[in-house]
């Protein structure tokens, strides 16, 4: 009986689970969405305790009181600037928490193949799962725990850099160690070595060469990654987890682990593909960490930044009928999005047609524009995607950038031996008139100079962008 009400709660866990994620996909049913996702996790986390093989009830108890007080203190602190590195930190505990459960499966598999037949009749829980098992299903399961370990622990490492380079910690710039490739060609082979010997002898020391290698792997994948393309691996992270989770959700038998981590490895993989098609990187390269890197000198940009205030700006969008306002990761630092709300309610009352471009990659994570400018309550039908706003520059009076620098950069296609060459970007520098609000003369997250600045057509807006618009607001009633 409790068995059959674990397998029907699971099921309808899975099916709220996968409603979650599509209603995530629009604005209007992203809050129900994630109600979706709370019941279905409740639920799931409810039916686990009184479930088969449960026990430990206060010791359970207490860990679900504090990770949710812990959950509710991040949610309550965290502002969106840092979401980004939040997200990583997140991954980082997923890969860890597989990496100990498959240590965990490995030990009790050890103690259950030591015990007798007789005393393998009283266990519970797991143990008597494993208890069970033909010789064929525990082999089975040994490859099931050693994948789960290697992917948990390349997902552990690679999520701290990560984490790392959003929040500042470690350098952005891709960085390899003597050897590049070949130390993770050599890492993955001598873990390929362990996965066999783990095989054959159950030991544990292969499985910890293994789990080395695989942190290893981590690290340098990810070191090896320039700051411009982390949004791209903050999505193969997640992907990442999910199949630490589905790898693991086999090893215990749990087939609710194995469907959830299904759905956010294939959807982080689906979504990584996507940012990838939009940035005109290879999806192989995202996996081997074989990007973020220049290809010889960068191009000399020639001229000078020309500064102006904000009457000029005033002025400027006074005599504009179209205008395109750009938003970035700058925005989201100065917590800018409620002036820009409000400078965009103010221009369209007045007739003008006030649009956003959002790029696939803008912030330091997928989305992280549009949940800036829907908090700020942005008509969600003005706010467009670079593909469908990309052409209409050439006849824009006024193009805004709020914080952004890569990708509104022309050396992705004026330089071949720009660490973004190649990338798609949002054409700015084709309206009649730009208008740049930043803080200094420096380069963006990535670390690259970027043309756009010394155009003709290019004005720079200096300050802290709430400050700026701000003060441009008192010019524009």
């Amino acid at each position: 009986m409790e068995f059959g009400f674990t397998t029907a709660a699971y099921v309808v866990a899975a099916v709220l689970f996968i409603l979650s994620l599509g209603g995530l996909s629009g604005q209007e049913s992203a809050k129900r969405a994630v109600w979706y996702g709370i019941v279905g996790m409740g639920l799931a986390v409810f039916a686990t305790l009184i479930g088969p093989g449960s026990g430990l009830w206060l010791l359970s108890v207490v860990l679900i009181a504090a990770g949710g007080t812990i959950g509710y203190y991040v949610a309550q602190k965290v502002q969106m600037t840092e979401m980004p590195q939040l997200v990583a930190a997140m991954h980082s505990l997923v890969g860890l928490a597989a990496v100990f459960v498959g240590y965990n499966a490995h030990f009790e598999l050890g103690n259950v193949m030591a015990m007798d037949q007789a005393a393998r009749e009283g266990l519970e829980g797991f143990a008597a799962l494993l208890a069970h098992k033909s010789s064929v299903e525990v082999n089975i399961l040994k490859v099931e725990l050693a994948l789960g370990v290697w992917i948990g622990a390349v997902t552990f490492t690679g999520s701290v850099i990560a984490y790392g380079k959003l929040a500042g910690k470690v350098s952005s710039a891709a960085t390899k160690l003597p050897g590049g490739h070949a130390l993770n060609a050599g890492a993955a082979i001598i873990s390929l070595l362990c996965l066999i010997w783990y095989f054959s002898s159950g030991g544990f020391l292969p499985l910890l060469i293994l789990t080395l290698m695989a942190l290893f792997i981590g690290y340098h994948l990810i070191m090896g990654i320039g700051g411009a393309d982390m949004p791209v691996v903050v999505s193969m992270l997640n992907s990442y987890s999910g199949w630490a989770a589905a790898a693991i959700g086999f090893s215990l038998g749990n087939d609710l682990l194995i469907v959830v981590g299904a759905l956010v490895g294939s959807s982080g993989a689906i979504l990584s593909y996507i940012m990838c098609k939009a940035m005109n990187r290879s999806f192989i390269s995202v996996i081997l960490g074989g990007f973020g890197g220049t290809a010889g000198p960068a191009m000399e940009v020639e001229g000078e930044q020309v500064a102006i205030d904000a009457e000029g700006v005033a002025q400027a969008l006074d005599e504009a009928d179209s205008i395109i306002i750009i938003p970035g990761y700058g925005m989201a630092v100065a917590q800018a999005q409620q002036s820009v709300s409000e400078l965009t309610k103010r221009l369209r009352a007045q007739g003008k047609e006030v649009r956003f471009a959002i790029h696939p990659v803008a912030g330091r994570l997928p989305g992280h524009m549009n949940v800036l400018l829907a908090e700020a309550k942005v008509p969600y039908d003005i706010v467009m995607e670079m593909d469908e706003i990309n052409d209409d520059f050439p006849e824009t009076d006024v193009a805004i950038v709020i914080g952004s620098n890569d990708i509104v950069n022309p050396a992705a296609q004026e330089d071949p031996n720009s660490p973004i060459a190649g990338m798609p970007v949002l054409e700015c520098w084709k309206a009649k008139q730009v208008f740049v609000s930043k803080r200094g003369q420096g380069t963006g997250y990535s670390g690259i100079e970027n043309p756009l600045f010394f155009k003709e057509n290019t004005r720079m807006f200096y300050g802290d962008a709430k400050q700026s618009l701000d003060t441009l607001l008192t010019l524009i009633k």
